[in-house]
């Protein structure tokens, strides 16, 4: 039986786990900043709601390349096109920390690849022929330790 933390591992490596939570972080920063008191949204009025928007977008392609990993590439460019979009409509894209959260989510998310389960076997093999262990997981590279 596989042990949770295992599974867990498994399941994180396997798609760009790092990237989607970042942008998720980055959403839910821009998503924040508009919801202030009830006097400070009367005051802000309309120009709230992009600003809620593009949060909430942002939180689903992050959660997206979690559930759907194979949507990367598209979820990362339009991470990244939000966040720039925030800059400008939204209270400088939540004082620029969340601009940068999202650019820099987009982008991890964008350049995540997978690794292709022969290259993984292949380095596991090598790996076991030099007297070392690894421990490797489904589309992560092969990590080794030294047997002492």
């Amino acid at each position: 039986m596989v042990s949770p933390r295992f599974a867990w591992r498994r399941w994180r490596r396997s798609r760009p786990f790092w990237g989607g939570l970042v942008t998720v972080l980055a959403g839910a920063e821009i998503c924040a900043i508009p919801l202030a008191p009830l006097q400070v949204m009367l005051h802000q009025g309309i120009a709230g709601v992009p600003s809620v928007l593009l949060g909430i977008v942002m939180f689903m392609l992050g959660v997206s390349a979690w559930v759907a990993p194979q949507y990367r590439s598209m979820a990362g460019l339009v991470t990244t096109l939000i966040a720039a979009a925030a800059l400008v409509v939204s209270n400088l894209g939540g004082f620029l920390i969340g601009t940068l959260l999202g650019i820099v989510g987009g982008a991890m998310m964008f350049a995540w690849q997978p690794v292709p389960k022969e290259a993984a076997a292949a380095a596991a093999q090598s790996a076991t022929e030099d007297g070392t262990r690894t421990e490797a997981a489904p589309g992560h590279p092969a990590s080794t330790v030294t047997d002492a």
